[in-house]
């Protein structure tokens, strides 16, 4: 099986944390973030990963990334074209047909992504998205008829779910990705019109590493689960 990771990030936000070095290759625990991901697919089967990164990085993430299962072939985009378009770029480089797994290049989900994969193939859509839920910001004020405050809760849990970045693509939501642009806003919302989108819960961590404290955050929590550093045999 093959795999289509989204690296075309210049980590702006991470400032001087990045080290100059595109946001999927920025340290994480002594390791670039997209290593994990990449050791993660490997677990599942996988071993084709194609990047698709800025024009010049090929050599970097061939090399960064290389030694840890699959072969990683990355592939420069001649202008920046959005998700959905890196997306399509990079699958247009798949030597297979049929499902294909897709990665945001600056997140960590704790997803089983073999069971993702059986999952989508049993059911049958165009696509599968990984979803989570995520924990307000804020803490809750319980507030009465009258206005008198009833009292003070921890920040919750909310009971929607969000796009976690994670994606099984089959040819026919492929067929569909825009050339430029987000797929977000244009094959998504028509693939789920048409009851050809399936969701996958995730219940377990989601990391997303977009800011200094972010990249602090989960550096900690990497190091306090060192199993997420084991490479494949």
């Amino acid at each position: 099986m093959e795999a289509l990771i989204l690296a075309g990030g210049k980590a702006e936000r991470l400032g001087d944390a990045a080290q100059g070095r595109p946001k999927p290759l920025v340290p994480l625990a002594g390791r670039p973030l997209a290593a994990y991901q990449v050791s993660r697919l490997s677990e599942a089967g996988v071993s084709r990963v194609i990047v698709a990164c800025a024009q010049g990085n090929e050599t970097l993430f061939e090399s960064e990334l290389a030694g840890l299962g699959p072969e990683i072939v990355a592939v420069g985009e001649p202008e920046p074209l959005g998700r959905g378009g890196g997306l399509r770029f990079a699958a247009s480089h798949r030597r297979e047909s049929g499902p294909v797994l897709a990665l945001n290049g600056d997140e960590l989900l704790g997803v089983d992504l073999g069971d993702l994969t059986e999952r989508h193939r049993s059911r049958g859509p165009a696509a599968t998205i990984v979803v989570s839920q995520v924990r307000s910001p804020f803490g809750v004020v319980e507030v009465n008829d009258d206005d008198t405050i009833a009292g003070f809760r921890e920040a919750q849990v909310l009971p929607q779910w969000v796009n976690s970045g994670i994606y099984v693509l089959d040819d026919e939501c492929i067929a569909r990705l825009p050339e430029r642009g987000d797929h977000e806003a244009t094959t998504f919302p028509e693939l789920a019109a048409e009851g050809r989108l399936l969701a996958y819960r995730n219940t377990s961590f989601w990391l997303t590493v977009n800011t200094p404290k972010q990249l602090r955050e989960a550096e900690q929590f990497v190091q306090a689960h060192p199993e997420l550093a084991a490479v494949p045999a």
